[in-house]
């Protein structure tokens, strides 16, 4: 990690510090509040558009693997959404971010919450490999990809995590690979999440897109559903 940043445990949570530029705030994993809470209440339920992307109008609960989980933000909508998601993180200061945030959400005095956070484990993996160990000991209805890409907003938020992102943990240099591995082991889809004007990864066609205003998502058919 770059001499710049620095995991601080403050008394509310373990959060990552620019010691180059401390206006920027910190950046942290909250399950609980702010915009976490915001979105499972407010977010639009099964009817958004990674609901669909996921296929929850066909899958009851199913086992989702979000092979490249960052933040965590989507596998918590996942969760609320009633999957199974298991996070696979490969970088140990992301990792270490999203235990605390689990850790915190599990301990929640909101019993929901708590749910939910039970319906996620968490693991410190690379996916090329990871997928393979998790595959075996329970298959994964759905492997969700999110691999890095430049934000188009502007916002000091975005603009933090991003340099954060690119900073600390690198680029997504062998997202191509990831896809070719996780349609091998998905059973029924792969989604891939992209800038809504971005190129597919490695040039394939996928079976179908669900596009919004700002992303999309790219379905690539699992073993089970594509024979």
């Amino acid at each position: 990690m770059p001499e710049r940043y620095q995991l601080v445990q403050t008394p509310a949570r373990l959060e990552l510090h620019d010691t180059h530029d401390p206006k920027v705030g910190a950046v942290y994993v909250d399950f609980v509040e702010g915009k976490a809470q915001h979105r499972r209440l407010f977010g639009g339920g099964k009817g958004q558009d990674i609901a669909k992307a996921i296929g929850l109008h066909k899958l009851k609960n199913p086992h989702v693997i979000d092979a490249t989980a960052g933040l965590g933000r989507e596998s918590f909508v996942l969760a609320t959404l009633g999957c199974r998601v298991t996070l696979l993180e490969r970088s140990p200061i992301v990792h270490a971010l999203l235990a605390d945030g689990l850790q915190r959400a599990q301990a929640s005095d909101d019993e929901i919450v708590r749910t939910i956070a039970q319906r996620m484990a968490l693991h410190h993996a690379d996916a090329h490999t990871g997928l393979a160990h998790c595959c075996a000991r329970e298959p994964a209805d759905v492997i969700y990809l999110d691999p890095m890409f430049p934000e188009r907003q502007k916002t000091a938020l975005v603009q933090k995590e991003m340099r954060f992102f690119h900073e600390v943990v690198g680029d997504d240099h062998d997202d191509e690979d990831l896809l070719e591995i996780a349609c091998q082991y998905a059973k029924h889809r792969v989604t891939v999440k992209r800038p809504r004007h971005a190129p597919t990864l490695g040039g394939g066609k996928p079976a179908f897109v669900i596009s919004g205003k700002a992303v999309r998502y790219d379905i690539y058919l699992g073993k089970a559903t594509a024979q």
